[in-house]
């Protein structure tokens, strides 16, 4: 749990105390699959935990986030439930594709596609929701595809994405939202996963994100600055970790210099 305030018009997060992660205590970490953050951390993000992926927009979150989907598939063998509120998933779908990661490992939550067309496919990798409105009709999707991993194909190992809360808050209060993230964070620390929930910074009531902040382990925080990118953990050490700048490459994301 992260406790919040403005300070000369910026979001600082500062990390406190919190019993969510005792049951986890000595666990094995995940990683980020940037190395030379990985490094810095010492991998100590914990399975189990739901990390808020936070900047403005156009800073470069979506990136962060298919960065970790393509380590979470293509290196660990997890199975990845994404659900998308800004593209078609027949996009989404193709992203995997373009990388080679076409797998039955994948799942999209497609919440964009009935908006704008009658009728909308779905096949072994995409469900389609009816709109971001619909929380219950996401979540059913949501719950359809961990039964699948799970239940039928015996796969432990879970990433949930959320692309992207700032949507879903758009349609539904924050009470709404609370509840609806309560359910699948909690599925995510039951089952040792990783949950990545994305949310741009500066548009959102500074109160009711404190309220959410309450579902959240860790946050990764990027920003764009002079047409350069950089990244920060908050929640893992006692103080944030300090500004990296990292440049891309396809799928692969490099940390430049310490």
């Amino acid at each position: 749990m992260f406790m919040l305030e403005y300070h000369h018009a910026a979001l600082l997060i500062h990390p406190a105390n919190t019993d969510s992660q005792k049951y986890i205590e000595g666990d094995s970490m995940i990683e980020t699959g940037i190395p030379r953050l990985d490094e810095l951390l010492g991998a100590d993000i914990k399975k189990g935990s739901n990390i808020l992926l936070v900047g403005p927009p156009m800073s470069g979150k979506e990136v962060i986030l298919n960065h970790i989907m393509y380590h979470g598939i293509a290196k660990n063998e997890d199975a990845i439930i994404t659900v998308n509120t800004r593209e078609p998933g027949a996009h989404v779908l193709e992203w995997f594709k373009e990388n080679e990661l076409l797998s039955s490992r994948i799942g999209i939550v497609d919440c964009v596609t009935k908006m704008t067309c009658n009728t909308a496919d779905e096949d072994d990798n995409i469900i389609v929701a009816n709109s971001p409105i619909d929380l219950t009709g996401i979540g059913i999707k949501i719950s359809q595809f961990f039964e699948k991993f799970l239940g039928i194909e015996s796969i432990r190992k879970i990433q949930l994405s959320i692309n992207s809360l700032s949507t879903l808050l758009m349609y539904s209060n924050i009470k709404t939202i609370y509840r609806f993230l309560h359910v699948f964070t909690g599925r995510i620390r039951a089952i040792g996963g990783i949950g990545i929930y994305v949310l741009e910074s500066g548009i959102h009531d500074i109160q009711a994100i404190s309220t959410l902040n309450q579902l959240f382990d860790y946050m990764i925080e990027v920003k764009s600055e002079d047409d350069k990118n950089f990244i920060r953990v908050v929640g893992i050490l006692q103080k944030p970790t300090h500004w990296f700048e990292y440049e891309t490459d396809g799928a692969n994301i490099r940390i430049i210099g310490d």
